[in-house]
């Protein structure tokens, strides 16, 4: 199971990688005449094909008609059928309107745009974030924990006091008291950085206890003493010797904070104090969903809440094939 979760997580971070080449359509693109459609049927043989008439070449897809707007009604013309283009555009495939396109494999949002390709190019940012601030989270962390945990006295006693307090507060009302604190309307950058600190702000109080713990308890074994005879400073003894001890540890909480911060994000973009509607997420794709009348007519505008629930169940796998929990790492 172990395997299998990493495995699924290296999966999903190669496809967001892969993304522009993925990606049947650009993700800022709008289909006029594509508004909410559904996920465009992949087809092998031709129905309006006669009796020893050769089809195109499969796979292709029947040119989707839109019948009602208002009912956001769509029929496959099946005189239309068109052949998909690969490895075209420097894309793996495509399918252009003028051939008979857009290829929309899990249909279309509000605005026309392909939800597929928006879900791909939202993968990169929303793991991106949460990669960087499950970074941030362990580095503050560690070398905080590892200091007060080496150091003992009033330094090991204000990290604790600190990072009680820290844990004591709901970490998703103060990510939106934070965020609602700055200005709403700011570049993706800069609040990718935002995001990122807040998130590091909040996540490293609980990498930091227990690796004080751990820290605390290896500063007595003999290797420690030994370093200290020879001279080593405390900064080696810490960095070359201590923190290694709680590398076990630090996995863990990688593959705890890593999911975490995901949801954060999505929370985040979801209540307008993430990124803007324009940048595609995974948290911003979900403001379509929110219409619960519209997500019985169009279920696969729940497609981020799918790739969310993947990785969750990745990272689960991962920390439940390891076989131990961060309560018996830490000690």
């Amino acid at each position: 199971m172990k395997r299998a979760g990493y495995a699924l997580l290296v999966f999903i971070a190669l496809i967001a990688v892969a993304a522009p080449w993925l990606a049947p359509n650009p993700p800022d693109r709008s289909f006029t005449d594509a508004l909410y459609a559904p996920p465009t049927r992949l087809r092998l043989f031709h129905e309006g094909a006669g009796f020893g008439e050769a089809g195109p070449r499969p796979p292709f897809i029947y040119h989707q008609r839109l019948v009602n707007r208002l009912e956001r009604r769509f029929e496959a013309d099946l005189s239309r059928p068109a052949p998909l283009r690969w490895f075209a555009g420097g894309r793996l495939v495509t399918l252009p309107e003028a051939d008979g396109g857009p290829l929309l494999l899990l249909g279309a949002d509000g605005f026309g745009r392909d939800i597929f390709s928006r879900l791909l190019y939202g993968a990169r940012t929303t793991l991106a974030l949460a990669a960087v601030a499950t970074l941030l989270a362990l580095v503050v962390g560690a070398l905080l924990g590892g200091a007060a945990g080496l150091a003992g006295g009033m330094v090991d006693e204000a990290l604790s006091r600190t990072t009680e307090f820290v844990l004591l507060l709901p970490a998703i009302y103060v990510a939106l008291a934070l965020r609602a604190a700055l200005p709403l309307v700011l570049p993706a950058s800069t609040v990718f950085a935002l995001l990122a600190a807040i998130f590091a702000l909040l996540g490293w109080p609980v990498v930091a206890r227990g690796v004080r713990a751990i820290v605390a308890s290896e500063r007595e074994q003999e290797y420690v003493a030994a370093g200290r005879a020879l001279g080593a400073t405390p900064w080696r003894l810490l960095v070359r010797h201590l923190l290694p001890a709680a590398s076990g540890y630090l996995a863990v909480q990688a593959t705890l904070l890593l999911p975490a911060f995901i949801l954060a994000e999505a929370t985040l973009s979801y209540v307008g104090f993430g990124f803007s509607a324009g940048v595609p997420t995974w948290g911003t794709m979900l403001q379509e969903a929110a219409n619960v009348s519209l997500v019985a007519d169009a279920p696969w505008m729940l497609a981020p809440a799918g790739a969310i629930f993947l990785v969750t169940l990745a990272v689960n796998l991962a920390v439940q094939g390891s076989g131990r929990s961060p309560v018996q790492l830490e000690r």
